[in-house]
């Protein structure tokens, strides 16, 4: 291979290919000429990682597919395949299927005879086992489950994450208050350990977002804004050196309003016409305010520009008040979906009471086209789901739940923290998947209809937290 970039493709063409076998065989017989067909891309992808890394190992982890032990990453049109082969592996109890040596493709019509015919076995696993135990270039593992301690171990880590970062911001912008340079290279550090975060535990990391704290704002919203920016950066495909820029220009998007005077930026009320002129000079602030800084390389230019670009809308209205004189940069317009989405979720000195993340996404579908990037749009809209983390909602069951993390799969369906019983008692709070379903094949729950966490007194970070 000549790059890292070309065994991500192949092993993400690998894993589709493997769920495209598996999905052609179970309409037809190995031997057709359809599956035929499929077993030889598949076999040709996967002898080709063989020849280069000497054996291809793949395994499930959590709600990921790893191969050689790289998370592979994936796109839209990779979605529903890797979703697919996801499902038909757990229903089996397979965590990994390994190849040792160059595959045939009489191997793989043997493996996809056994791997039909246990479908409905009490013991899928272990039928599968005896099937394939003569096919010496394969060997299956057993799925592993994540117990429930290293679940809450990885929640610790990932919290010490969030509040390193905000701890860090808090630091920068106190720096700057008092006329400091400061330095990109911690900066790098801190946003490469939230990268690595997102990549290994996105849902985590996601869920951190909701967490909002009013007295400090500023900082909560930067690092917000940043992990919000980098997840929809990885829903874009992009590597994790992009990744990390974008994590380090969106932490920085608001440096500007760290010379905004107190009164104006706290000012309980609404804006003047006064008020509205400083507050509209922040972008240009932060430009500034990047250029002073010790270091100035690629990345710095990067910062500027989005710090720059960040309220300017596609349609050419927003502040500081000049038209782009061509299209505005992809980070500007990643940054500027996670920046409005992140503020309207917020609570703030003039809007004590913040949006539900259904309603502000709502408010930001409108907006599309004139204010924010369609595409982007639509790939966040996938990100956060239909119901976004944070979503107060009341099932079928007349529980309350709030949700925790998006289904890929199915946006209607997330994972949701049951905090209440059908009659509204508080219950000690569980975690439940809305694509379960009972012996009849309908869903356990469903949900109804969302809520105003705000009307319950709710604190939706406690539950995070």
């Amino acid at each position: 291979m000549d790059s890292n970039r070309d065994i991500n493709r192949l092993a993400r063409e690998i894993v589709s290919q493997m769920a495209v076998i598996v999905r052609t065989s179970q309409l037809h017989d190995p031997r057709n000429v359809a599956v035929a067909t499929s077993i030889e891309k598949f076999v040709a992808a996967a002898n080709a990682l063989v020849m280069e890394e000497s054996s291809v190992d793949i395994e499930i982890v959590g709600e990921y597919f790893y191969l050689n032990g790289e998370r592979v990453k994936f796109t839209m049109e990779y979605l529903l395949n890797f979703d697919f082969l996801q499902r038909e592996f757990k229903k089996r109890a397979i965590g990994s299927i390994k190849f040792m040596c160059e595959v045939s493709i009489p191997d793989m019509q043997a493996f996809l005879t056994a791997f039909t015919s246990c479908q409905f076995s009490p013991e899928p696993f272990e039928d599968l086992q005896l099937k394939t135990e003569g096919l010496r270039c394969m060997s299956l593992g057993r799925l592993r489950r994540i117990s429930e301690q290293s679940d809450l171990d990885m929640r610790k880590a990932v919290k010490r994450t969030y509040f390193n970062a905000v701890s860090f911001t808090r630091g920068v912008m106190n720096k700057i208050k008092m006329g400091e340079r400061i330095s990109m290279k911690k900066a790098k550090r801190v946003v490469e350990t939230m990268v690595d975060t997102l990549l290994d535990k996105e849902e985590f990391l996601l869920g951190m977002t909701v967490i909002k704290n009013y007295d400090e704002y500023t900082f909560h919203h930067s690092v917000n804004v940043s992990i919000l920016s980098v997840a929809l950066g990885q829903r874009l495909g992009m590597d994790k050196k992009s990744l990390m820029e974008l994590g380090l220009v969106a932490l920085f998007h608001d440096l500007g309003k760290t010379v905004i005077p107190n009164e104006i930026l706290n000012k309980p009320g609404a804006f003047d016409e006064q008020d509205w002129k400083v507050m509209t000079r922040h972008p240009l602030s932060g430009v500034k305010l990047i250029f002073r800084m010790k270091s100035f390389d690629s990345a710095s230019v990067r910062a500027a520009i989005v710090a720059y670009e960040h309220h300017i809308h596609p349609d050419g209205s927003g502040y500081p008040g000049v038209k782009p004189l061509q299209e505005l940069d992809l980070f500007s317009r990643i940054v500027a979906i996670a920046d409005q989405y992140d503020a309207m979720t917020s609570s703030r000195i003039y809007a004590r009471t913040p949006m539900t993340p259904d309603k502000a996404l709502a408010i930001m579908v409108k907006r599309v086209s004139s204010q924010l990037d369609p595409l982007l749009m639509k790939f966040f809209i996938n990100l956060v789901g239909t119901y976004p983390v944070g979503t107060l909602v009341m099932l079928d069951t007349m529980e309350l739940g709030i949700v925790f993390a998006a289904n890929l799969a199915d946006n209607m369906r997330p994972k949701v923290k049951i905090i209440t019983g059908p009659g509204g008692d508080r219950i000690e709070p569980w975690v439940a998947d809305l694509t379960g379903k009972n012996a009849a094949g309908g869903y356990l729950r469903s949900i109804r209809k969302t809520v105003d966490h705000n009307k319950y007194g709710i604190n939706l970070a406690e539950y995070f937290l």
